[in-house]
């Protein structure tokens, strides 16, 4: 998105709209080493402006070989930390020799590996909270969702672009969500405020989530989004988003469209914002878990990221496709 985008984005949010709280069940919040009373802005709402990155080195799951531990002490972080920068395999960010990750390319000739942006730390072993810090087994019936979608595809995956993974396709990308997850690089995201609304613009792929404070009902449930249908309100310093009508073209680690998000920005910080999200789907889990990233305040702009435009990884793969099946033919 260029800067005349967003530009034009800030004017718009800035338009006077009344503002309302909305009542939802918190996500479960980790404990705080201290308070800190964030600035305001001009219409008095806590200040989450500017241009934060969510990149971290922490997993979503927790490694079996740690069990039940959640939180790393000051030497075990600072140790794998340590190996993580070196890029040895015992490193956070190291890959398994082999592995997409290991042969994909070197993100440091592209200036995407992690000494070219701003990443915070965590003392957690894992993103999600509590002892069991996993992501809950899939219910049969979410189990069997899944099977069957990949039974429909199957054999079909070169049919044509509608085939293909709709990352592949430019549409959108997991990390965007909600919940919001680091991509791994392009991991920064611009907040902007105005009265009566909160926008949130994500490099990595460019979409804007603009999130209505005043107390508006969530669209029919018959209305399913990328990105779901958003609702925020303030509580205390802390903005918190219920997002529902999902669509289910685009699980969530299996989710389906009953899927339901609470996330909580609390900025903690000068430099510095707490990002929760409590998931919850009856039809895929049989609980909800939550989840707790650190972002970390980057002085850095949001440049555009142009995806479709470079695209030759679909017309690559299709071309290979048609010419595999014209060989076939032939023989």
């Amino acid at each position: 998105m260029s800067h005349r985008v967003l530009a034009s984005l800030a004017a718009v949010l800035l338009a006077s709209v009344p503002v309302a709280g909305q009542a939802f069940k918190p996500a479960a919040k980790a404990p705080e080493a201290k308070t800190w009373t964030p600035p305001k802005t001009a219409d008095g709402q806590p200040d989450l402006q500017g241009v934060w990155s969510n990149a971290l080195s922490t997993p979503l799951e927790r490694p079996e070989a740690l069990g039940a531990k959640e939180f790393y002490t000051p030497e075990e972080l600072a140790a794998r930390e340590g190996r993580a920068a070196q890029g040895g395999r015992g490193g956070a960010r190291a890959a398994e020799p082999g592995t997409v990750g290991d042969v994909h390319y070197d993100v440091s000739q592209f200036g995407l590996d992690r000494a070219h942006s701003k990443q915070a730390t965590s003392m957690r072993t894992s993103l999600i909270v509590g002892p069991e810090g996993k992501v809950p087994p899939l219910l049969p019936e979410a189990q069997k969702r899944a099977a069957d979608r990949a039974a429909l595809n199957r054999g079909h995956q070169f049919d044509g672009p509608e085939n293909r993974g709709l990352s592949e396709r430019c549409i959108t990308w997991p990390n965007e969500g909600p919940p919001m997850l680091s991509p791994g690089y392009n991991s920064n995201l611009q907040i902007v405020q105005g009265a009566g609304y909160v926008a949130i613009m994500q490099e990595m792929i460019h979409d804007v989530r603009v999130i209505p404070l005043d107390n508006r009902p969530h669209l029919p449930s018959s209305v399913h989004q990328w990105f779901g249908d958003s609702r925020g309100h303030w509580e205390g310093n802390t903005l918190v988003v219920d997002t529902t009508n999902f669509t289910d073209r685009f699980p969530f680690h299996g989710s389906s469209d009953k899927l339901h998000v609470v996330e909580r920005f609390t900025r903690t910080a000068e430099d510095t914002i707490t990002y929760q999200f409590t998931v919850n789907d009856p039809t895929t889990w049989d609980k909800p878990w939550t989840a707790e990233i650190p972002w970390v305040k980057n002085d850095a702009l949001v440049f555009e990221y142009a995806c479709q435009e470079g695209n030759y990884g679909m017309a690559n793969v299709l071309s290979g496709a048609r010419a595999t099946e014209k060989e076939a033919a032939a023989k």
